[in-house]
């Protein structure tokens, strides 16, 4: 994943803003040019319409792309500094012009406003080294009924290294067998696969369809009554 699909993987432009500013506008295309370093790089980012954010940093001294940047476990203090800055930038971008969103599809976020309405809760992201990793607890019991996670499909047993939003949620073990051979549904990632099951984000499995799994999850995370 590079720098800017790091820093923006859960916003979403604010166009009105963009245009208020007069952000330059080209064929689809936000521009955003930014000076940095005293001047001795320019950062050009680019924003299109749906979304999904691009960038080129200029050493000036040649104006040409400063191509170590790109470069994996590149050494150098000033290399690392030009990095540290040039990300201090999109951040600043990001904070001014987007909007933060719960997770990266566009499935995950209408699935966790329903989930809102129907039982008040939101998604915790409790790990820092995975911050598109939500998870939904009951808010009585704190037991989970469901994961949003971004991940690599080949963790899914599948030939594509393309990234996918996928959730976990807990079903009677006797449906999962059937339910893993139709379309969108794997054996789940991560958790136990005897109770367990994955599906896809990807609007493969509508959402209605989804909210009736959901509510069968949430069923096992109720405290159970005593008998009398």
């Amino acid at each position: 994943m590079n720098l800017e699909n790091e820093i923006f993987i859960k916003y979403t432009p604010n166009y009105k803003l963009l245009k208020k500013d007069n952000i330059k506008f080209d064929k689809n295309y936000f521009y955003i040019e930014k000076l940095f370093m005293n001047g001795d790089f320019k950062a050009t980012v680019k924003i299109s319409a749906t979304g999904t954010v691009s960038g080129t940093v200029f050493d000036m001294e040649n104006n040409e792309e400063f191509l170590p940047l790109r470069v994996e476990h590149s050494e150098g203090s000033y290399i690392g500094t030009v990095r540290e800055e040039y990300i201090k930038l999109l951040t600043s971008i990001r904070d001014k012009y987007f909007c933060e969103k719960y997770f990266v599809s566009a499935q995950g976020n209408r699935i966790a406003e329903l989930i809102n309405k129907k039982y008040g809760d939101k998604p915790a992201f409790m790990w820092e080294d995975y911050p598109t990793f939500g998870v939904f607890k009951n808010s009585e019991t704190g037991k989970w009924y469901a994961l949003i996670m971004y991940i690599n499909k080949q963790k899914l047993n599948e030939n594509d290294d393309s990234m996918i939003e996928v959730m976990n949620i807990k079903l009677d073990q006797n449906k999962i067998p059937e339910l893993i051979k139709k379309d969108g549904f794997f054996p789940a990632y991560h958790m136990n696969k005897k109770y367990w099951l994955t599906l896809s984000l990807d609007d493969i499995i509508n959402d209605k369809d989804i909210m009736k799994y959901i509510d069968e999850s949430y069923q096992y995370t109720i405290k159970k009554k005593k008998a009398k």
